[in-house]
């Protein structure tokens, strides 16, 4: 039996006790009932807190899915070694179309017509754009309600249609390569680097919520950053640190980063 006083703790450093929780509430639950339990739509970081936790269970295995290929966003299911099924990870598929003539819309826009109707981010997994609109992935049990309310994105009313897992889209990534160098390896200026923008219009970012580090939510611009670490700013996608490669005549730091688009 897992100790979760002591996974409690390991994760109370980091911030991340009150998810934690969530997930050891699935990991015991499937491990009473010799079945599974399916989580919410997780980010990458919370993927990683749920392989921490199902590491401490010997009869517990992991299995995720986001629907797409590759998903960033996945639900995942703590499955009891006894169940011999397939779990139900309760997802259902849309796609949204609109007039494209007269309305520009992103992912943002996406994002944000979604949560207007009431609906929390764990709902959602994720959007991708596609000729006819988009593509995204929700909570099964929502399917009514979102019928009922998503009907404008932005400004633009759109036509949803609920489509099989087949229909889906697979995602395709563009990647820009930045070789940069920066004073240090402070979060701001090397996020600057990777978005284009001045050292001091990121910082302002940071300190609004604005930027996430490895997908979590970081207050200060002074935190360092590392090689393979996932910068993300909202509304303007992910950099990766792909390399630190040292220093420079002039004592600035030589990065590769890479800018997914």
């Amino acid at each position: 039996m897992a100790d979760r006083e002591k996974i409690l703790r390991y994760f109370k450093a980091g911030g991340d006790e009150q998810l934690a929780a969530k997930l050891l509430d699935l990991a015991e639950a499937a491990n009473k009932s010799r079945k599974y339990k399916v989580s919410e739509f997780l980010d990458p970081h919370a993927y990683n807190v749920a392989e921490i936790i199902v590491a401490n269970y010997d009869n517990v295995k992991l299995e995720a899915n986001g629907g797409f290929n590759n998903a960033e966003r996945v639900k995942v299911a703590f499955v009891s070694e006894e169940f011999y099924g397939q779990p139900d990870f309760g997802m259902a598929y849309y796609q949204a179309c609109w007039d494209k003539r007269y309305y520009d819309l992103s992912h943002r826009d996406v994002l944000g017509a979604f949560m207007g109707t009431g609906l929390k981010r764990e709902a959602l997994g994720d959007i991708v754009f596609v000729p006819e609109g988009c593509q995204f992935v929700v909570e099964k049990a929502l399917t009514n309600y979102i019928n009922s309310n998503l009907i404008e994105i932005g400004s633009a009313p759109v036509e949803l249609k609920e489509i099989a897992v087949e229909d889906l889209h697979q995602k395709e990534e563009k990647v820009k390569l930045i070789n940069a160098t920066v004073a240090d390896l402070r979060l701001d200026a090397v996020a600057a680097a990777g978005y284009g923008v001045s050292r001091s219009h990121m910082a302002d970012e940071i300190k609004s919520l604005n930027v996430k580090l490895n997908w979590k939510e970081v207050k200060k611009a002074a935190q360092s950053v590392a090689e393979g670490d996932i910068i993300s700013f909202r509304g303007r996608g992910r950099v990766e640190v792909a390399e630190v490669k040292g220093t420079t005549k002039k004592g600035r730091i030589s990065v590769t980063l890479k800018r997914f688009i």
